[in-house]
C-alpha cells in the first residue's frame, strides 16, 4: 500500500485520473443503488447522467424520446439523476393543483431580456399576481369586443390568397405567422403594422422573424451552458446572428408600443377598446403596491407574442397539412361552415362558431396530435405538501416515495397519445370527440391537455380557440386546401426544442385554390 501511494503522489497525472474514476464510480454506484430515485424505472443511463436527456433535446426529439420510456417502462420513468415523469391523471392532479410545487428552473431559459413574466416565475404567489394583470383581457366576454379586428385580419388573410389564386403553393407556416402577428398586435397594443401586407409583397420583417426564432433560440440557451451560448453568439453569419438577437429585436418592438399607449394614458387620452398593453399599465402587483414596471410589462407582452403568434401558427399549419390530405375532413367542414356563412368572407358571430359541432371536433383533435407545446410541464417536490407545515413530508407518486427536490413532471405528447384513453392515437379523427359515449368523451376532455394544467394553465387558451376556429372557418369556406411541392410526411416530421414543435422542414408549403361555389 505504501508503495503504492508512494507511486501516485509521484505520478500526479495517474492521481487525478484515479481520482476521478473512482468519484464516477461512486456516483454510478449511488445513483444506481442507493438514491431514493433508485426504485424507478428507467434506463440505467439516464439515472446517472442529465447528459443523456440533453443529448436529445439538442437533437430536437425529446418528446419522442420521453414517450419512448412511458410505453417501454410504464406511466411512471426515470429521466434523469433528480427527474421523474408520469404519465398519470392522479397523479398530474396533485402536482398541478397544488400551489407548493413550484415550476423547476428549467423555465428561466424562457424569460425575455432575462426579466421575468408570468410563465418564468416560479412560486405561485408571485404567478398569481402577474395573472391579474392580463387575466380580465383574455375572458372570452372582452375577446369578442375585438371580433371586429379578427374579422378584418381574416378577410386580409383570404385575399392575399386570393391574388395567388392557387396558382403556386405558399409557406403556411411563415403566412400564418404574418396572420397571428396582425392578430395579436391589434388585440394587444391596437395598433396594426401591416405583416400580412409585407409578407406579399415579398417583404422581410425582422420582428416576425424575431417572434418565429425565439423558441428556437430558448431551446439552445437552455441546453448551452452561459459561456458556450454567448460563445456561438459570436459566430458572424447573419441568419445566425439574427436568430441570437431575436430578444433584441422583439424588445425593441415592443417597447415603443409600450411607451407610445404610456405617454397616450399620461396625457389624458382613452382608448376606443381597452387592449392588453392597458390593462397592464393600470395593474398593480398588489392592492398597495407598485404598479409593473416598464421592463416587466415589456418582458410579458413578448412572451405573449410568442406564445400567442408563433405555437397558434404552428398548430393552425398543422391542422391545414391534415385538411390538404384528408377531403372527408374538409367536406364535412366545408359542409357546415356553408350553412352559417352564406357570405364567404363574414364570419358568423363567435356564439356561433363555438357551437358548431363538427368544427369543435376538428379544433380539439388537432390540439390533441399538434399541440405546439407538448413537453415536460417540470414541477419541484416541496419540502412540506400543505403551505400549513413546515416539516417534511414524502410525496408519493404511483407507489414511489421521490423526495424534496425531485423534478416531476408530465408532457401533453404521451397524454393525448395514450392508447387506454384515445383510441388508435396517432390517427388524426375528429369523429372520436362525436361518436363518444358521456363517459369516455368525459374521459378524453380530462385528457386534453394542450394549454398545460392546474394552476399555471395558459391565460390565452381562449384567444386561441377562438383564433382557430375564425381562421379555419375563413380559409374553408374560401378555399380547398391543396398538398404543396415538397410537402410530405418526412418534412412534416415534429421536431420539439424541448417545449415547442415545428415541422422537419421548418415550413410547409400548401395550396389554396378557390372554391367553385363561393
Amino acid at each position: 500500500m505504501h508503495v503504492l501511494l508512494s507511486a501516485l503522489v509521484d505520478h500526479p497525472v495517474s492521481l487525478f485520473i484515479s481520482v476521478t474514476f473512482l468519484a464516477f464510480v461512486l456516483h454510478v454506484a449511488y445513483h444506481l443503488l442507493l438514491s431514493p430515485l433508485s426504485k424507478v424505472p428507467g434506463p440505467w443511463y439516464a439515472a446517472v447522467s442529465d447528459l443523456w436527456l440533453t443529448s436529445h433535446t439538442l437533437r430536437l426529439e425529446k418528446c419522442k424520446t420521453i414517450h419512448g420510456l412511458l410505453e417501454k417502462y410504464g406511466p411512471i420513468v426515470r429521466v434523469g439523476p433528480n427527474r421523474v415523469v408520469f404519465r398519470d391523471s392522479l397523479t398530474a392532479k396533485t402536482v398541478y393543483m397544488n400551489p407548493t410545487f413550484y415550476k423547476s428552473s428549467y423555465y428561466k431559459t424562457l424569460q425575455m431580456n432575462d426579466d421575468d413574466h408570468a410563465m418564468t416565475t416560479l412560486e405561485h404567489a408571485e404567478h398569481a399576481a402577474r395573472r391579474k394583470g392580463y387575466a380580465s383581457h383574455y375572458v372570452p366576454s372582452n375577446i369578442a369586443t375585438f371580433q371586429s379586428e379578427v374579422q378584418q385580419y381574416s378577410v386580409d388573410l383570404v385575399d392575399v390568397l386570393d391574388n395567388l389564386a392557387g396558382k403556386s403553393s405558399v409557406d403556411s407556416l411563415t403566412l400564418l405567422r404574418q396572420y397571428m402577428v396582425d392578430v395579436v398586435t391589434s388585440v394587444s397594443f391596437g395598433c396594426h403594422v401591416g405583416a400580412l401586407a409585407k409578407w406579399a409583397m415579398d417583404a422581410e420583417d425582422e420582428f416576425c422573424t424575431a417572434v418565429g426564432d425565439f423558441p428556437k433560440r430558448g431551446m439552445l440557451r437552455g441546453a448551452l451552458p452561459p459561456w458556450l451560448w454567448n460563445l456561438v453568439c459570436l459566430i458572424p453569419i447573419p441568419r445566425w446572428q439574427l436568430l441570437c438577437r431575436a430578444d433584441t429585436i422583439m424588445s425593441k418592438f415592443v417597447s415603443e408600443r409600450v411607451y407610445e399607449a404610456r405617454a397616450q394614458m399620461t396625457a389624458g387620452g382613452h382608448p376606443d377598446k381597452k387592449t392588453l398593453v392597458h390593462h397592464l399599465l393600470e395593474h398593480k402587483l398588489s392592492p398597495a403596491g407598485a404598479s409593473m414596471s416598464d421592463r416587466e410589462i415589456i418582458a410579458e407582452h413578448m412572451a405573449h407574442f410568442v406564445a400567442g403568434c408563433d405555437t397558434t401558427a404552428i398548430t393552425f399549419t398543422y391542422m391545414l397539412w391534415e385538411l390538404s390530405r384528408r377531403e372527408d375532413i374538409t367536406q364535412n367542414l366545408q359542409a357546415e361552415l356553408d350553412a352559417v356563412m352564406p357570405d364567404s368572407k363574414t364570419v358568423p358571430d363567435l356564439s356561433v362558431l363555438l357551437n358548431l359541432p363538427y368544427l369543435n371536433a376538428f379544433i380539439k383533435e388537432g390540439l390533441r396530435m399538434y399541440s405546439a407545446t407538448p413537453s415536460l410541464l417540470e414541477r419541484v417536490v416541496p419540502t412540506s405538501m400543505s403551505r400549513s407545515s413546515s416539516s417534511a413530508e414524502p410525496f408519493e407518486a404511483m407507489g414511489y416515495i421521490l423526495p424534496p427536490g425531485t423534478i416531476v413532471a408530465t408532457q401533453a405528447w404521451s397524454v393525448h397519445r395514450d392508447a387506454s384513453v384515445f383510441y388508435s392515437p396517432e390517427t388524426f379523427a375528429p369523429e372520436r370527440w362525436l361518436n363518444a359515449g358521456p363517459a369516455a368523451l368525459r374521459t378524453m376532455e380530462q385528457h386534453l391537455m394542450p394549454f398545460g394544467l392546474g394552476t399555471r394553465v395558459c391565460g390565452g387558451m381562449n384567444f386561441a380557440n377562438i383564433i382557430l376556429r375564425v381562421g379555419i372557418a375563413s380559409l374553408l369556406r374560401n378555399f380547398d386546401i391543396l398538398v404543396g411541392s415538397g410537402t410530405n410526411e418526412r418534412s412534416m416530421a415534429i421536431l420539439d426544442s424541448g417545449f415547442v414543435v415545428f415541422p422537419a422542414a421548418m415550413k410547409c408549403n400548401l395550396t389554396f385554390r378557390p372554391r367553385q361555389q363561393r
